[in-house]
């Protein structure tokens, strides 16, 4: 089976960051900082932040594991993580030099329902999760610094 990791990452300024997606004849879409668990990997969390630095060139702070959604032949596992630095100029991930991969420009969007209402965050059913978290009070990052 297939395993993904992938991060909300909060800033400090209680955004996320996301990865706006464009590829040729798609409408374009967000999408969380993350990849697939590779064989060398320690653990989920270790091939997260290999993710995290190859994809952003950032460090971070895993909290916890948010939600697992699982099919036949993968598991993608979404986890809430704290990121103080990041640099999108020095990512060094080998999809940013594929051929036909698009584009990848990392924002920064607002971690309310409007934020998130904003933009087309996908896999769809983890944006629904994520904007029930939201709108229930937040995901209780502020009570793991």
């Amino acid at each position: 089976m297939i395993e993904r990791v992938r991060a909300v990452l909060v800033t400090a300024d209680d955004t996320m960051l996301v990865i706006r997606r464009t590829r040729p004849g798609i409408p374009e879409y967000w999408v969380l900082p993350g990849g697939g668990v590779e064989p060398g990997d320690e653990s989920r969390e270790a091939a997260l932040h290999r993710e995290i630095h190859e994809e952003i060139a950032g460090k971070a702070d895993i909290i916890r594991l948010l939600h697992t959604m699982e099919t036949d032949d993968e598991r993608q596992l979404f986890y809430l993580a704290r990121i103080a630095t990041w640099s999108f100029d020095d990512r060094t991930g080998p999809e940013f030099s594929a051929e036909g991969r698009g584009e990848y420009a990392l924002e920064e969007v607002p971690l309310t329902l409007e934020g998130l209402d904003g933009i087309d965050l996908r896999p769809e059913e983890f944006a629904h999760v994520l904007r029930g978290a939201v709108g229930a009070g937040g995901l209780g990052v502020e009570a793991s610094l």
